[in-house]
């Protein structure tokens, strides 16, 4: 895997589910909104929207459900219950060996569906923050996974046109941003890392 990412000069990592085993402590903060909103919680549902903003799984939630709750007031309950939980997920190992391998000899950024609050808290907490040349979160584009526009602003803020970059994900929404933006996919599938070109 290693030299195959020799022909890249940027890595680009998706943060929840990639970098940091957040889903549980997300899915267990999903599940006391669910219970306080009283809306249907489907975990394997909303584990496939996994990399979109809050707000807008809320507003999913809405269309599926026939539902008219307000999304900001699910979003900061959903992420207050999130900030809560003492435990908000380790380290995934095959992702942050090739982060460290790679630091100090390439470009790498985080491209994150999370608000930058929480992203910035996580990475720090995890020890990656110092190593990283650029992060882009929620906040900070208009248009969010499955559009490309987070993985192409990371790029443009580490300097690199997008073919010159390669992105790591976890969910299908976000390996639809990667190749949509033009870059090659490595998805974390269990405990391997599996390469999906850009067709």
């Amino acid at each position: 895997m290693l030299e195959l990412l020799d022909k890249y000069d940027g890595l680009i990592f998706d943060m929840d589910g990639t970098l940091i085993d957040t889903m549980p402590a997300h899915l267990k903060a999903w599940r006391l909104t669910a219970e306080h909103f009283e809306f249907p919680f489907s975990e394997q549902w909303l584990h496939s929207l996994g990399g979109m903003p809050s707000y807008k799984i809320a507003s999913e939630i809405n269309n599926k459900h026939k539902m008219t709750l307000d999304p900001f007031s699910v979003s900061k309950y959903k992420m207050a219950a999130f900030s809560s939980l003492e435990q908000h997920g380790d380290p995934i190992k095959p992702t942050n060996d090739v982060l460290n391998h790679f630091y100090g000899q390439k470009k790498l950024a985080v491209g994150t569906g999370s608000q930058r609050e929480s992203a910035t808290r996580l990475l720090k907490n995890a020890g990656l923050i110092d190593k990283l040349d650029a992060i882009v979160t929620a906040t900070d584009v208009e248009n969010h996974k499955p559009n490309p526009d987070t993985f192409l602003k990371a790029a443009e803020q580490i300097g690199l046109p997008p073919k010159k970059c390669i992105v790591f994900e976890d969910t299908e929404l976000g390996k639809r941003a990667a190749h949509s933006g033009g870059m090659d996919c490595i998805m974390v599938e269990g405990d391997q890392l599996v390469f999906y070109p850009c067709r």
